[in-house]
């Protein structure tokens, strides 16, 4: 089982090349200048990496491969698609990644 925290957002950097996951997400609705809701994840046995279910700008949903992915918040709000880079006014009302350097998914070594 997978979990992810229900607020978490990514952006998308499509990594190109013979040996690119696919689908391409820029070739699949996506597109640089957006965050996406992450809606759900799935890791298939056969494979090390695992796949975020995101709804591109077309309101489809894909199994996007995390290696295309960076983390781009968690962003208390009902909007499932985000500008990207977001201004400082928007991610304070966002709640932009306001999460406490000891949070569990930020822990490092030195917490």
């Amino acid at each position: 089982m997978l979990a992810f925290h229900p607020q978490m957002f990514v952006r998308i950097v499509q990594l190109d090349g013979p040996r690119a996951p696919v689908p391409l997400p820029l070739l699949s609705g996506f597109t640089e200048n957006r965050a996406y809701r992450v809606v759900g994840v799935y890791n298939p046995s056969e494979s090390s990496d695992a796949y975020f279910i995101l709804p591109n700008d077309r309101e489809e949903l894909w199994f996007i491969c995390q290696r295309h992915l960076r983390f781009a918040g968690l962003h208390d709000t009902a909007a499932h698609h985000l500008a990207w880079p977001l201004s400082a006014d928007a991610s304070h009302q966002s709640g932009g990644a306001a999460v406490p350097s000891g949070d569990a998914l930020h822990a490092t070594a030195s917490d």
